[in-house]
């Protein structure tokens, strides 16, 4: 692995995991009224485009981080239309 894919992974990772504190605050307040959901659709619109560039490149880094980064964004939207009115 050279070093342009290490810092590839590196942002991924970062970027990946970006969105985990809001969920963890989400989860333990049980409120999420402030969270928007267009926000979070064009989020996740966005990473889904990345999975499918990531295949077309054949590029595992970028299909890995995003595909977590997915898991974690539709986390948010459950936790978000759990918690909206609370």
């Amino acid at each position: 692995m050279d070093s342009t894919q290490i810092i590839g992974l590196a942002a991924g990772i970062l970027t990946a995991c970006s969105l985990l504190p809001q969920v963890i605050k989400t989860f333990k307040e049980k409120k999420a009224e402030d969270v928007s959901l267009l926000m979070l659709l064009v989020l996740l619109a966005g990473l889904i485009l990345w999975i499918v560039y990531g295949i077309k490149r054949e590029d595992l880094p970028i299909i890995a981080t995003n595909c977590f980064s997915v898991l974690v964004n539709v986390t948010m939207v459950i936790l978000r239309i759990k918690y909206k009115q609370s």
